[in-house]
């Protein structure tokens, strides 16, 4: 079981979903999803699972839940960060 944690920062509200580039040290991701109801951390949930092609229950917010820095783990990922396009 391999476990890879990523730093990120989110930003909820976006136009569409997908990885922005950097925003410090953090991985910055554009979410479509309002921050209203837990809505952006379900959206987020999702997006990295299937960025990652992991099942939602491997990908887990370990910190910043209400937030926009967000620590987040992912589980036995089939891919890496690397290996994703840019704006995926």
């Amino acid at each position: 079981m391999s476990r890879r944690v990523i730093e990120l920062h989110v930003q909820p509200g976006a136009r569409s979903t997908g990885f922005a580039g950097m925003h410090g040290e953090r991985v910055k991701l554009r979410l479509a999803a309002p921050a209203v109801d837990n809505k952006a951390n379900r959206a987020l949930v999702e997006f990295l699972a299937e960025a990652f092609g992991v099942p939602r229950r491997n990908v887990t917010i370990e910190a910043g839940a209400s937030s926009r820095r967000k620590t987040v783990a992912i589980v036995d990922a089939a891919r890496t960060p690397d290996d994703l396009p840019p704006g995926s």
